[in-house]
């Protein structure tokens, strides 16, 4: 599959920049890390006010299980183009990596094993439309927009309150229990043949959501609530 392809190029490229960057000043691009995170903001934000209207039709018209069942997301007219601009929106997010390592900012595992995970599941589930894909779309646009619009104030220099950040890692953290719950049904409506999905999926989803709800717990516990040194010492 392409998408095994791309990952695997994507880890060996931030890598390799990352061993070329050791000998070299990190640069500041400051301006341009700005302008992409608003880009990715505002993309992320029209996708999730575009794909919003369509949960909520389904979700009032024919109820939850016909919004994870519904192909519709892939063939509405208007939401299957925000699909695809979803699906291409998990090639363009790697450029975050990019400009981590040409920063010489600290790349953490969670980081680049993220993306590469969304760019699998996301092209997969593309490919085979499958079950689930409207709730993947929506929830992710919408946590996207709040994150890089985040990221674009402090990349503009502004300091903001660690509650924002504490709040965006919890909503990325309830998202991946979303999607872990979402595939739970999935996988009993099957059954049915209600939702279609395939075996792949199943077991990819429930590896990505789960080692991400880990990773990320993890990182919620040693970032925000292990004692700091200063905190040991008052």
């Amino acid at each position: 599959h392409k998408s095994l392809f791309l990952a695997a190029a994507y880890v060996i490229l931030i890598f390799g920049i990352q061993h070329f960057m050791k000998g070299l000043r990190a640069y500041s691009l400051r301006p341009s890390l700005t302008l992409w995170s608003l880009s990715l903001a505002l993309l992320s934000a029209a996708g999730a006010c575009r794909l919003w209207k369509l949960m909520i039709f389904i979700l009032s018209t024919k109820g939850f299980k016909q919004s994870v069942c519904s192909q519709s997301f892939y063939t509405h007219p208007i939401s299957k183009l925000w699909a695809y601009i979803f699906l291409l929106s998990k090639l363009l997010e790697l450029g975050d990596t990019v400009f981590i390592v040409l920063r010489k900012k600290k790349l953490i595992f969670l980081h680049w094993y993220h993306h590469t995970t969304a760019l699998i599941i996301t092209w997969y589930a593309y490919k085979d439309m499958v079950a689930g894909g409207g709730w993947l779309g929506v929830l992710n646009y919408s946590v996207h927009a709040i994150m890089y619009s985040y990221y674009a104030v402090r990349a503009a220099g502004f300091q903001l309150s660690r509650l924002i950040a504490i709040t965006i890692t919890l909503i990325q953290m309830l998202q991946m229990l979303a999607y872990a719950v979402i595939n739970v049904f999935i996988f009993y409506w099957k059954e049915d043949k209600v939702c279609h999905t395939t075996w792949t999926m199943i077991f990819l989803s429930f590896i990505m959501y789960t080692s991400l709800l880990v990773l990320f717990c993890n990182f919620f516990f040693k970032t925000y609530l292990r004692n700091t040194p200063k905190s040991k010492g008052e």
